[in-house]
């Protein structure tokens, strides 16, 4: 999956997840996705090569790190915290499905019960 279908479907896939803002808070030319007001995914192009940032798990973070050559740490962010995706051959919307869907969880995971119920379909 190169850059350009890796950000165009990341953008489709992070706009369904319930209660999902973009918003552009560092400028146009960043895509930022939030739940409850804390990001869950940044998508931008650094130096023509555009990318995703998403909140991971530090043990996963380690993990797709090994198995995808074009996952990194967290390009300007928490490198434990953080990963950021390239376009590139090992990456495949299934797993750019799952990767967001992580992130957005890990977000939700972190507010209070009484705002989780709120966000999380039953």
């Amino acid at each position: 999956m190169n850059g350009d279908a890796l950000v165009a479907h990341a953008l489709r896939v992070a706009q369904e997840y319930p209660f999902s803002e973009r918003c552009w808070p560092f400028g146009p030319e960043y895509d930022v996705f939030k739940v409850d007001g804390k990001i869950f995914m940044i998508a931008m192009s650094l130096r023509g090569h555009p990318l995703i940032s998403l909140k991971v798990d530090p043990e996963k973070s380690l993990l797709h790190q090994a198995i995808y050559p074009s996952i990194h740490p967290g390009y300007h962010l928490n490198k434990k915290h953080w990963i950021s995706v390239y376009g590139g051959d090992d990456i495949h919307p299934d797993l750019v499905e799952s990767l967001i869907e992580d992130s957005w969880h890990l977000v939700v995971d972190k507010l209070p019960k009484n705002r989780q119920k709120r966000l999380r379909p039953a």
